[in-house]
């Protein structure tokens, strides 16, 4: 089954490629990896503030990275419509790097980004398995929960 087909069985329709909020671009190639720039948590079309531990469960911020796993196959979609290719062509997500706005005593990073790291592997099967860290931080930008970034191969 195609990538979009999995997609569309999932009811997920992927966003356009997001405004960068600084001094960064949403994607870079070199070689056959595509390097996506991370990508906080949004809900409502604003940043997803919370911090686990205090204002947010583990369940909540695994839906926020379900989110930000959405967010970064519009931008990987994106990037391979620009190496003229399609989410098809993805040889293998090679690696996802999660950051998790949490207390100091919060210790589920892990199963927070497991809402990222599960609907990878759902949509893009075995090409989906791939490397992880998974980080507790004091603060991320605009106060978002999460933010994950990810690079990928393309065939």
């Amino acid at each position: 089954m195609s990538v979009h087909d999995q997609l569309k069985n999932l009811g997920i329709t992927l966003p356009p490629v997001s405004v960068p909020a600084a001094a960064y671009v949403p994607f870079v190639q070199s070689g056959n990896l595509i390097f996506l720039s991370g990508h906080i948590a949004r809900k409502d079309g604003k940043a997803w503030v919370g911090q686990l531990g205090l204002t947010m469960t583990t369940d909540e911020g695994k839906a926020a990275a379900r989110a930000v796993a959405i967010d970064l196959m519009g931008t990987l979609s994106a990037a391979c419509l620009a190496a003229g290719k399609t989410l098809d062509d993805v040889k293998r997500v090679v690696k996802v790097l999660s950051l998790v706005n949490s207390t100091a005593t919060y210790t589920e990073q892990h199963l927070v980004t497991n809402g990222c790291s599960e609907l990878i592997g759902q949509v893009f099967g075995p090409a989906g398995a791939h490397a992880r860290s998974a980080f507790g931080v004091a603060q991320l930008p605009m106060g978002a929960c999460v933010e994950i970034e990810l690079i990928a191969e393309l065939a």
